[in-house]
């Protein structure tokens, strides 16, 4: 019915009215507009202004009557505005006196919040307690802690129910990253690594090629947190209560780590960045192991969070 309707008014337009036509043919499609083109001669043997826009007036009368007989004149999808596009940033990692910013849900937004720290610390000097607020980094967590009027300052990445931590004394933790693996059945390793200040994590698998259990060497092959790919190789040895870890990539790094079951937490960045193991238990309650490559005993942190 309405194609019908549709060929009536086109023979309107083109048979009945043929200097309609010769005006028609003046107008233009460009980025589905429609545009009138103005001519310097008359066309059709119109010289009158009045005329011409008189004709031009029944022309689109009977246009905008055939659009809507023919289901309207098809709109454009308008583009994806700026404000429909999430926008990505790097915040630099804030001090413990900042308000954590909102977790996204699940396991890994659990641990964001403040908690009540006791510990004991490395090498049987003592016990402590404390504060330490955990704030969600994109795929990292910074974690802050303040203890008997000092502050320390780490990058945390999560994995099921292990969290990894290297941190420093003081506010910057600049230099220090560290790399939480699982132990895989046949021996591998497949790992992800937070740094300090970057909101990234890095991710690395490691195949064992010689040696038994952890204590072995390995190729690896990962990328880092600006997305690049790299590959190298591992060495793991026992040392003491830990293990120590030594990647060469065309450069070579240095880390430390605690064995935790099937995983094994490494820090990396020297003698001025110690680290922790947590485990999540039921409630929420972090317990860990912490200290450093120096340590010859670890220390241990339970941390309970707030109501």
């Amino acid at each position: 019915m309405r194609h019908t309707c549709c060929i009536a008014i086109y023979k309107h337009i083109i048979l009945v009215n043929p200097l309609l036509f010769e005006e028609m043919m003046t107008i233009q499609k460009t980025s589905d507009k429609i545009t009138v083109v103005k001519h310097t001669k008359p066309i059709g043997g119109y010289s009158s202004v009045n005329s011409k826009q008189s004709t031009l007036a029944v022309f689109l009368y009977l246009l905008a009557l055939l659009s809507f007989s023919c289901g309207g004149v098809a709109t454009p999808t308008p583009d994806k505005t700026l404000a429909d596009k999430p926008t990505s940033g790097k915040p630099d990692a804030s001090p413990a006196g900042d308000t954590p910013t909102a977790s996204t849900g699940g396991s890994q937004a659990a641990i964001a919040g403040d908690y009540t720290v006791t510990g004991s610390n490395v090498d049987g000097k003592g016990q402590y307690t404390g504060d330490l607020r955990i704030t969600q980094r994109d795929s990292v967590y910074q974690f802050s802690w303040v203890s008997g009027g000092k502050s320390s300052d780490g990058v945390g990445v999560l994995a099921g129910d292990k969290v990894a931590v290297a941190f420093t004394d003081g506010k910057n933790g600049s230099g220090c990253g560290v790399v939480l693996y699982k132990i895989l059945p046949n021996g591998d390793l497949d790992g992800k690594a937070g740094y300090w200040g970057v909101n990234s994590a890095e991710s690395e698998t490691a195949k064992r090629t010689s040696g038994n259990d952890l204590d072995a060497e390995y190729d690896i092959s990962g990328k880092n947190t600006d997305g690049k790919e790299y590959r190298g190789t591992l060495k793991v040895a026992k040392d003491g209560e830990g293990y120590t870890f030594v990647w060469d990539t065309g450069s070579i790094a240095k880390g430390f780590g605690i064995r935790q079951g099937t995983t094994v937490s490494v820090g990396i960045g020297g003698p001025q960045c110690s680290f922790v193991s947590y485990e999540i238990k039921p409630d929420g309650t972090l317990e860990g192991k912490w200290g450093g490559q120096s340590s010859k005993k670890f220390g241990s942190e339970t941390a309970t969070k707030k109501k």
